[in-house]
């Protein structure tokens, strides 16, 4: 018995080993998610200097760098034969959006009748010290509407309750919200005394067509926590959305820093259109969000795995 023990005892400290080993990659995994940060929305655009026009003046970014850019690295990146796209990067507080422009190829413009239930939706949101005063500002400036008007959630929403919202439009129909957070919800900072009415974006939200399938991707494979949900439905939710019906689950995701992630998940109704299959960077439909890594080898390993 004794000599059979020791036998299997260098085994066993083998398997204590690699369990630790595990224990520890797994802590360390756990301490550094994959992605580090959110750095901006991208936009395709068809008119960069009346997009440009339209943030800066109506919506108070600053431009903070203007390139051209062309060649093979960029054709791969963003899967468009022969492109040459001027790109400018716009600043709002702390965050940042890249308007894109493609000089060649150029793509095709929004399809009308788009809805906020379809699976291309993805909109910036926009926190504003006084949603009164922004409204009377996008009207002055002949926005296009997305919602009916700004919609103040109802007080039995308890993750909800008392945010004012408003849908809208930019010259070239990309769907954006301007927010206002009462006292008890939002980051400390859209809380500071401010002059400005627009303060910048705290999270993009776009629409899913499974929140637990989604979460496997931002929250298992990327590393971004869950910091709120809810269940977002009622006439004010309907007119804000401009969908009849409109039931909602919302996730909220956050990685180290930059603005959030917002899922919307449409329980119902379920008939948004699906992302067209052709879609291509250069059409104006197309929205990405960029996100910052530590590694980009490990990264690209973890979507093979994932």
């Amino acid at each position: 018995m004794h000599k059979a023990l020791q036998s299997r005892m260098p085994k066993l400290l083998a398997i204590r080993f690699l369990l630790l080993a595990s224990l520890i990659a797994g802590a360390r995994a756990a301490a550094s998610p994959l992605v580090s940060a959110v750095d901006s929305v991208d936009m395709t655009v068809s008119d960069m200097d009346r997009a440009v026009a339209f943030y800066s003046h109506v919506l108070c970014f600053k431009k903070v760098r203007d390139t051209e850019v062309a060649g093979e690295t960029y054709e791969k990146l963003e899967g468009v034969f022969g492109a040459r796209m001027r790109v400018v990067r716009l600043q709002l507080g702390d965050e940042f959006i890249e308007l894109t422009e493609y000089l060649a190829p150029q793509g095709r413009p929004i399809p009308a009748g788009a809805r906020s239930n379809d699976r291309s939706f993805q909109h910036i949101a926009i926190i504003v010290s006084d949603m009164d005063k922004a409204y009377a500002w996008l009207r002055q400036n002949k926005i296009e509407y997305a919602s009916s008007g700004p919609q103040l959630l109802p007080s039995w929403n308890r993750n909800a309750a008392g945010i004012k919202a408003f849908y809208f439009k930019d010259r070239d129909g990309h769907p954006l919200e301007i927010l206002e957070f009462p006292p008890d919800k939002g980051a400390e900072k859209w809380h500071r005394p401010s002059d400005k009415l627009f303060l910048g974006i705290d999270h993009t939200a776009l629409v899913v067509g499974d929140t637990e399938e989604s979460l496997h991707f931002y929250r298992d494979l990327l590393g971004m926590r869950i910091v709120g949900e809810s269940e977002n439905y009622g006439t004010e939710q309907e007119h804000l959305n401009n969908v009849f019906g409109a039931h909602l689950r919302i996730t909220s995701l956050r990685a180290g820093s930059g603005p959030g992630i917002e899922l919307l998940e449409y329980l119902s109704p379920r008939d948004g259109s699906p992302l067209p299959p052709d879609e291509h960077a250069n059409d104006v439909i197309h929205r990405q969000t960029v996100l910052l890594t530590r590694s980009a080898d490990q990264a690209g390993s973890g979507f093979v795995r994932g």
